[in-house]
């Protein structure tokens, strides 16, 4: 997480000088319609709310909270593709909705050109977890109870998570039974009730972890997760295609420059500070702001969309 920050921290303090005098500048035209692609309730949810509550309080912006959760983003991507391209609509989803997803399903007819990026928010600690219980230390205790003739089942929410699961195992001699869930809950509940013997969780493992009842075996971003430093790289396991998604605010194409700028310093200007609510939730759930605006977010999103699709062709051989 500390590289990631490095990497977005000249665009953040850039973005972050703008903030007061762009956001005051730029009205919008009537309410803003926050579209979020996640379920009430949530830990998702509630960040992108808390984010619309301290917007309104620091701008006066009326912000419309609106749940268009399913088909793993697509439906808020669909709605969001032909809102007004006015500053009224933005929604909210992970960076991979716009790239794997969109590439995972071109009878959808959407692309990344549909949309202009805003703001990121937070990167995810995603991980290789297991029980305890199980005694591994690290992935590679796992794929010697496999190489000893251990059938091994492998949690994962979504069909990008599956593939990288599918060449992990095509890497090191492993075949996993592969079980589709229902979000990172319902994996990281099928590891600690002993239905799936590991899966990918992207940072609600932490409390687990912390108590020594769940294990991070790897490290699926980039580089070391911050509870775990010590557990190898996926990346040095063979899997070519770790899994940097974001928290990401996007608007429809077209928005003007001065509305995307003013929205963009605003998002980033609230979850940068640690007294906000939805700053102290980053910190808390997801180890600090991973934030990103204007050609460098477009250049993550852009990198994303190649790396996607080497990973759409290569589950595929």
């Amino acid at each position: 997480m500390k590289s990631l920050l490095k990497t977005f921290a000249t665009a953040s303090v850039v973005a972050l000088a703008a903030t007061a005098t762009v956001a005051q500048d730029w009205t919008p035209p009537g309410p803003i319609k926050m579209m979020v692609a996640f379920r009430a309730g949530g830990g998702a949810d509630t960040h992108a709310r808390l984010i619309a509550e301290e917007l309104e309080k620091r701008h006066g912006w009326q912000i419309i909270p609106e749940e268009v959760a399913g088909r793993g983003g697509l439906n808020m991507a669909i709605a969001l593709k032909d809102a007004p391209a006015d500053g009224t609509v933005i929604g909210m989803a992970v960076s991979t909705v716009f790239t794997y997803v969109m590439e995972a399903s071109p009878s959808a007819g959407l692309s990344l050109d549909d949309y202009t990026p805003l703001a990121t928010t937070a990167a995810f600690q995603m991980g290789v977890v297991a029980d305890a219980s199980r005694g591994w230390k690290t992935i590679d205790d796992a794929f010697s109870a496999a190489q000893d003739g251990e059938q091994l089942s492998f949690g994962v929410a979504g069909p990008q998570l599956a593939d990288m699961a599918y060449l992990l195992g095509e890497a090191n001699g492993v075949d996993f039974n592969i079980v589709s869930l229902r979000g990172g809950r319902a994996v990281l509940d099928a590891i600690t009730a002993g239905d799936v013997d590991m899966g990918f969780v992207a940072g609600i493992q932490g409390k687990g972890v912390a108590a020594g009842d769940l294990v991070n075996l790897a490290s699926a971003i980039s580089e070391p997760l911050d509870q775990s430093p010590d557990a190898p790289l996926l990346l040095d396991r063979g899997l070519e295609f770790p899994s940097n998604g974001r928290f990401i605010f996007a608007a429809p194409a077209g928005i003007p420059d001065e509305a995307r700028q003013a929205i963009s310093d605003a998002i980033i200007a609230v979850v940068s500070d640690p007294e906000t609510e939805a700053g102290a939730l980053v910190d808390r759930a997801f180890g600090g702001p991973a934030t990103a605006s204007g050609v460098e977010l477009d250049a993550f999103m852009q990198d994303d969309l190649v790396s996607s699709r080497a990973l759409l062709e290569a589950a595929s051989q």
